[in-house]
C-alpha cells in the first residue's frame, strides 16, 4: 500500500518554511547556499527549480550576496536595502520553499504552496529584523547595526543548515541506534546460558 502523498509533502513543507525564514534575513545568501548544496547533491530541488544550481544562477547569487552583505554593514545603506527587500525577501522565500517541494508532482502546485508558506514566513522574519534595526538605530545611532548585520549573516547560515541537516541527523541517529540494538542482540545470543546450581 502506497503512503499518502502528504507524508512526503509535510517534511518538505517544514524544510521550505525553515529555508524561507532565512530569506527574511538575507535574500541572496540562502539561494546561493541552496544552489551550492544542490550542486553537491546534498539538497534535492524540484525539476523546475534546478536552475538554482546552474553556473549562471550561482554567479548571480554570489555577486548579489556579497553586495547585500557589504551594503548591510553600512548604516545609511542598510535601511535602503531593507525597504527594497520588503518585496525581494518574500519572493526569495517563496522560491526557496517551492524549490524543495519536489515531492509535489505538479510544478504549479509546488510554486503555489511555496508562495503560500514561503512569502509570509520570510515577511515575518524580515519585519522582525527591520524592527530590531530601527530600534538599534534609534538607541545607538546605528553604531551597533554592523554588528547586528554580522550576527544576521551567521544566523542565516545556521538557520539554513538546520532544516537541511536535521533530517540527515535524525536518519543517522536511527541508523546508529539500530546498529547498537543489533549488536546487543547478537551478543546475547552468543553468551552461554547461565545455569542455576
Amino acid at each position: 500500500m502506497d503512503a499518502p502523498i502528504w507524508t512526503g509533502i509535510v517534511p518538505s513543507l517544514a524544510m521550505g518554511i525553515g529555508l524561507a525564514a532565512c530569506a527574511g534575513l538575507r535574500a541572496w545568501l540562502p539561494l546561493l547556499l541552496a544552489g551550492l548544496l544542490a550542486r553537491a547533491g546534498v539538497l534535492e530541488l524540484g525539476p523546475s527549480f534546478r536552475f538554482i544550481a546552474s553556473n549562471q544562477a550561482l554567479i548571480l547569487f554570489g555577486v548579489a550576496t556579497v553586495v547585500e552583505m557589504l551594503g548591510d554593514k553600512i548604516p545609511a545603506v542598510d535601511h535602503t536595502l531593507d525597504v527594497l527587500s520588503t518585496v525581494l525577501r518574500p519572493a526569495a522565500g517563496s522560491l526557496l520553499a517551492a524549490s524543495v517541494l519536489w515531492r509535489v508532482p505538479d510544478p504549479l502546485t509546488a510554486l503555489t504552496l511555496g508562495i503560500a508558506v514561503g512569502a509570509p514566513t520570510a515577511l515575518v522574519t524580515h519585519a522582525a529584523k527591520s524592527l530590531l534595526r530601527a530600534a538599534s538605530t534609534t538607541f545607538t545611532g546605528g553604531l551597533v547595526n554592523p554588528l547586528l548585520s554580522l550576527i544576521e549573516d551567521l544566523a542565516t547560515v545556521v538557520q539554513f543548515v538546520l532544516p537541511v541537516v536535521v533530517p540527515v541527523a535524525v536518519a543517522l541517529t536511527i541508523l546508529v541506534v539500530a546498529a547498537l540494538v543489533v549488536r546487543r542482540l547478537s551478543r546475547r545470543r552468543l553468551q552461554p546460558p547461565v545455569s542455576a546450581t
